[in-house]
């Protein structure tokens, strides 16, 4: 057997194992726990990136689960799919990849500084379903194991948000959390029963090609926008984010954060796939960009004002979320028009997926940063904070990275993503690029506000014995560093293997249909 034509399998099945592993291996002490965490980990993202490559060198991947054959797509006999497909294209592959970043870096981080907490088996089970949930979500090429997915991210999250049961703010966000994700989860299992009930399948590719946009399509379209734009973090359907964010231990936030982005895939694979052939035309597209536009200015204007870091961070969360929301509105606005789509369409898109990838990188830094602040100090209180640069070094240092990304401080690799959307939306219209601007410089005021108080200023007489914080957590931190640094002196390759490819695949209606349909 070749094991490389499984990878769509083990990149779900390895995380799978280490959740209902975890509590055995548990028994046998923190060290073997700790093993398991890392490993398991790694593991995940070696196969991430192995199927990455594998999907640009051969292209799109089918894998059918409960078949004859994982290669046989249609059944003898059939002319739509019946079995649990995965089908992983560059965008897809793309996604993966990311997850398994975030989750590595995470793990890494959370070896030391969820040190000392009781039911940590159960954290590592969590953790592991909550890599599942977001790597599942980017591989599935059907719309009820989507759904299914998307719940198993959303109950491990639950209780990772939760896990310091102790303290009433993370029990209050995480019921915040629970309450808009089963509100989003009855309106995609409504989508799902409808699209069921009328096509009698739900499998992506073969929705995509039966879609008639009678009104019940376009009641389903707005079913799954919604609840899409919820667990993306869009504005006004964001409040849930930055007492989420706040609340959970570092090294989930890391991790939710790029489910956040999973979930803003699963947005963009149903308007420019499942209903690409009308979501491009009327008002759809503008939709995106009204709520893009939104979420940057509620996200950074509500940043300014905040001196609890993690808020901080959290709320320009739902800033970063508007640039993507805004590239791809403009981006979905220019795909029935070919030469619109060659002028600016394309680089829309193109600059909206860099940024959720940069977005990924340097916001899981960020907070990771931020945790490493609470382990040495014990507040996230700015006010509280100063002259720490003295006593961490390196944690100055990968701050200062992140911080510089964000902002688009070039030659940062969010100065590149953030460029490719200027000049796109600029064409639209300048005052779309206006907004993004001005956002971009209260976004860097919001950093220099952070640096200044936290690490520069005059040390106070009770940071005099703070240090920086142990090697693993520093090389969770240097995880996201490196792929930052990476990106920022090689972004025409980032570009040209990365991100070009998986832009390619979202516009691609027609490939991802035949790739089922006509194998």
């Amino acid at each position: 057997m070749n094991w490389s034509e499984h990878l769509p399998a083990l990149v779900i099945a390895i995380p799978l194992l280490g959740a209902f592993a975890a509590p055995l291996v548990s028994l046998g002490g923190k060290t073997l726990r700790n093993l398991l965490l890392i490993v398991v980990s790694f593991v995940t993202l070696a196969i991430a990136f192995l199927l990455w490559r594998s999907v640009l060198a051969h292209g799109t991947i089918l894998y059918v689960m409960g078949g004859e054959s994982f290669s046989l797509t249609l059944p003898s006999g059939f002319t739509f799919p019946v079995r649990i497909m995965f089908e992983i294209d560059a965008l897809s592959a793309f996604m993966g990849l990311t997850v398994g970043i975030a989750s590595f870096a995470g793990a890494l981080f959370s070896l030391q500084y969820m040190r000392g907490f009781s039911g940590l088996h159960r954290f590592v089970s969590l953790y592991f379903l909550l890599t599942v949930g977001a790597m599942g979500m980017s591989l599935t090429g059907d719309m009820f194991n989507f759904f299914v997915f998307i719940e198993i991210a959303s109950v491990a999250s639950f209780g990772l948000i939760a896990f310091w049961r102790d303290k009433p703010e993370a029990i209050e966000a995480s019921f915040k959390y629970m309450l808009l994700s089963q509100i989003s989860a009855m309106l995609i299992l409504i989508a799902v029963g409808s699209i069921y009930g009328k096509y009698n399948f739900l499998n992506m590719a073969a929705i995509a090609n039966a879609v008639q946009m009678s009104t019940l399509d376009k009641l389903i379209l707005a079913l799954l926008v919604a609840a899409l734009a919820m667990k993306c973090g869009a504005f006004p359907m964001s409040m849930w984010m930055p007492d989420s964010y706040a609340e959970s231990p570092s090294g989930v936030t890391c991790l939710l954060v790029t489910v956040s982005q999973v979930s803003l895939y699963g947005l963009m694979r149903v308007c420019f796939t499942l209903f690409g052939t009308v979501a491009q035309s009327g008002f759809i597209p503008w939709i995106f960009i009204v709520l893009g536009l939104m979420s940057m200015f509620f996200g950074v204007t509500m940043a300014v004002i905040q001196h609890e870091i993690k808020r901080l961070i959290g709320y320009h969360s739902i800033s970063q979320v508007g640039y993507m929301l805004l590239a791809f509105g403009v981006g979905l606005a220019a795909l029935h028009d070919p030469r619109a789509l060659a002028d600016y369409g394309f680089t829309a898109i193109k600059g909206g997926l860099f940024h959720m990838v940069n977005y990924s990188m340097y916001k899981g830094l960020l907070f990771l940063a931020a945790g490493a602040l609470y382990y040495a100090t014990g507040t996230r209180d700015l006010n509280e904070m100063g002259g720490l640069a003295r006593r961490m070094p390196y944690t100055t240092v990968l701050f200062l990275i992140a911080a510089a990304a964000i902002s688009g401080i070039p030659p940062f690799n969010g100065y590149v993503s953030k460029l490719l959307i200027y000049e796109s939306v600029f064409t639209v219209h300048p005052l779309l690029s206006a907004v993004a601007l001005v956002t971009s410089v209260l976004t860097l005021a919001s950093f220099v506000k952070i640096f200044q108080t936290a690490f520069l200023g005059p040390e106070k007489n009770k940071w005099r014995s703070v240090r920086e914080v142990p090697a693993s957590m520093v090389l969770g931190m240097m995880v996201f560093g490196v792929v930052i640094i990476g990106f920022s002196l090689f972004p025409s390759w980032t570009l040209s293997s990365l991100v070009e490819p998986a832009a390619k695949a979202l516009i691609d209606q027609a490939g991802y249909i035949s790739a089922v349909l006509h194998p």
